[in-house]
């Protein structure tokens, strides 16, 4: 190789704080129901005090089983998912078997570790890894969720988490109403309600926009795969919210 140090990963950074240069997105939960798994983000992205984006994806498929979502830098974070998309699919036919959920977990790890000085310096990404595992010897409890720091670090969660500057929001949302066995289409419920919460508290989590149409990106993940909801299924969910929080604004 001519030029190694000219490679995207081995290019050096410049020696000032980068964060208000790049478009930041928050915020992501994930939430374990009876059949599987649960995964929903907001759709803003900012840059400093202003709305980058209002229409932002930040919670895709991983793989068949599997989901992945993002807060931080918005463009290092996508481009983090599609290889982790890549190397996984990568991995599955060349060893024509999946990785276990455990395993793609610490890949994402590895990943994330590899940029440390990146994040550093402002460029941070803060994944949410959820799946349903396909070796759980209980379906009940096959769904699972891994949260990370920006060294690497992978720990798996109990029941729910959330990442992102609404993070906290979210979370204590939870707290009042998560209930174990919970069908996905109740946590699918639990889920927007803990986004609307967070909105509420945290300016830059983007709230449901009825005027656009845009609603938060909503997948799950159960033994038949995963699925995003449809825009007009999420609209109807955010309705059913918005017009309970009419009535009990304190929720």
């Amino acid at each position: 190789m001519a030029a190694p140090e000219l490679l995207p990963g081995r290019r050096p950074l410049p020696a000032t704080a980068s964060a208000d240069i790049a478009p930041h997105g928050t915020t992501i939960v994930a939430i374990t129901s009876a059949d599987g798994v649960v995964m929903a983000g907001d759709r803003r992205a900012t840059m400093g005090n202003y709305i980058a984006s209002r229409d932002i994806e930040k919670v895709y498929p991983a793989d068949a089983y599997s989901l992945v979502g993002i807060a931080g830098t918005a463009g290092v974070g996508i481009e983090l998912i599609r290889l982790f998309q890549v190397e996984l699919e990568h991995y599955e036919k060349i060893e024509g078997a999946m990785l276990s959920l455990h395993g793609k977990a610490n890949r994402l790890a590895t990943m994330i570790r590899g940029n440390l000085a990146a994040a550093l310096q402002g460029l941070a990404v803060v994944p949410l890894f959820a799946g349903y595992d396909v070796d759980a010897d209980d379906p009940a409890k096959a769904g699972r969720i891994f949260s990370f720091d920006v060294t690497g670090g992978c720990f798996e969660e109990r029941h729910f988490d959330a990442v992102g500057s609404g993070s906290i929001f979210a979370k204590s949302a939870l707290k009042k109403r998560y209930r174990a066995g919970s069908t996905s289409d109740e946590v699918v419920r639990l889920a927007v309600e803990a986004l609307y919460d967070a909105a509420d508290d945290d300016s830059a989590t983007g709230g449901p926009d009825p005027i656009r149409k845009i609603y938060p990106v909503v997948m799950v993940a159960t033994a038949e795969g995963t699925r995003r909801l449809t825009d007009s299924e999420t609209g109807a969910i955010t309705a059913e919210v918005i017009a309970a929080r009419t009535e009990n604004p304190g929720g």
